[in-house]
C-alpha cells in the first residue's frame, strides 16, 4: 500500500511540472482581458498559424515555451492564442472570433503579437526577432511601464 501512495504521489509530482513548463493559453479574448483587469497584467495575443507558419513555429520554439518565459509570463501576462491552422480543427465560434480580431487588430501578417495593458487599450505589436526569450520579456518590460 505504501509503494502505491508513493507512485500515485510521484505521478502527481510529474504531472504538475508538465503543467508547470507550459503556459494556459486562452481563446477567448474578453475573459482574458477581465483576467488581466483584476491581476494588473498585460494581455499579449500571438496571431499564429501554428501548424503551418515557420515564424510562428519558430517564435513559439524559441521564446514561448522556454522555462525563461514561462516563468515570467505567469506573473505578468495573460495570454491569448488566435490560431489560423491549416489541419488544426477549430469551431466555427472559434473560427469567426479570430477573423473578427484579426480585422479589429489589422493583423496582414502572421506571426503577430499584440499587447495589450490591463484596460484593454493596445500599447504594441511584435513579432519574431531572434534573441530568445530575454529579448522578448525585455520588449514587454518597456511596454509595461507605458
Amino acid at each position: 500500500m505504501k509503494k502505491i501512495l508513493i507512485g500515485a504521489l510521484a505521478g502527481l509530482a510529474l504531472l504538475w511540472q508538465a503543467r508547470a513548463d507550459e503556459l494556459n493559453w486562452m481563446t477567448d479574448l474578453p475573459k482574458a482581458q477581465a483576467i488581466a483587469k483584476q491581476e494588473h497584467k498585460l494581455v499579449i495575443m500571438d496571431f499564429t498559424g501554428s501548424d503551418w507558419c515557420p515564424w510562428c513555429i519558430k517564435l513559439r520554439n524559441e521564446v514561448f515555451s522556454q522555462p525563461e518565459f514561462i516563468k515570467y509570463a505567469s506573473k505578468n501576462l495573460v495570454p491569448v492564442e488566435v490560431d489560423f491552422p491549416h489541419k488544426k480543427e477549430q469551431s466555427a465560434e472559434q473560427k469567426k472570433a479570430n477573423a473578427a480580431l484579426q480585422k479589429k487588430y489589422k493583423i496582414e501578417g502572421l506571426p503577430t503579437v499584440v499587447v495589450l495593458n490591463s484596460a484593454g487599450e493596445k500599447l504594441d505589436e511584435l513579432s519574431y526577432e531572434p534573441g530568445g526569450p530575454k529579448a522578448f520579456i525585455d520588449k514587454l518590460e518597456v511596454l509595461k511601464k507605458k
